[in-house]
């Protein structure tokens, strides 16, 4: 397949992309606080993988903003590493155990220069917030995103607003939903 046959489309002027990335599986070593637990070998393998979608995809958001949880920093040098471009990144302290209003005032908070941002956090939050959105859109990949949203999920939502802070629920579009198991 060609190069430009995959490419994405340049995103309109007055549209905003969202992607939702729940962190990868995560070991559960005995002792360990919630916060600090490690990627499990499963995770690794799937962080990989969805950093080679984003990229086969082209889908490299302009900002990374990354909890803080070990298992999502873990996640995010996996996925960053396949990046044909490592975009900033920010650790955000208030994505962890964020519900969809904490992630939603995060992302409120972005400068509107910036077109693409991907979120990487922990579920109920992720889960909540993608349908939160996405009214609209793939409706097989939204019945799938309702139904499960694994780790190492990824949720794309086109927002037709200007700018981040102007996000309301209902308003985006979900382009696609992908887990590491449907890319296997």
């Amino acid at each position: 397949m060609a190069q430009d046959e995959t490419a994405e489309k340049p995103l309109a002027p007055s549209t905003l992309r969202l992607i939702l990335l729940r962190h990868a599986k995560s070991d559960w070593p005995e002792g360990v606080a919630d916060e600090e637990r490690p990627l499990a070998e499963r995770g690794r393998k799937a962080a990989a993988l969805m950093g080679d979608y984003l990229t086969r995809e082209a889908l490299t958001p302009e900002l990374a903003l990354v909890s803080t949880a070990r298992r999502t920093r873990e996640t995010w040098a996996l996925v960053a590493e396949r990046l044909p471009a490592v975009p900033p990144m920010r650790h955000e302290a208030d994505l962890y155990a964020a519900s969809a209003e904490g992630i939603l005032r995060v992302l409120r908070s972005v400068d509107p220069g910036c077109r693409s941002v991907l979120v990487l956090g922990h579920n109920p939050g992720m889960e909540d917030l993608a349908l939160m959105l996405a009214s609209h859109g793939d409706a097989a990949a939204r019945k799938r995103m309702s139904e499960k949203y694994p780790t190492g999920g990824l949720a794309v939502i086109d927002l037709p607003v200007g700018r981040w802070a102007d996000i309301k629920a209902g308003g985006g579009v979900l382009e696609r939903f992908v887990t590491p198991r449907s890319l296997t």
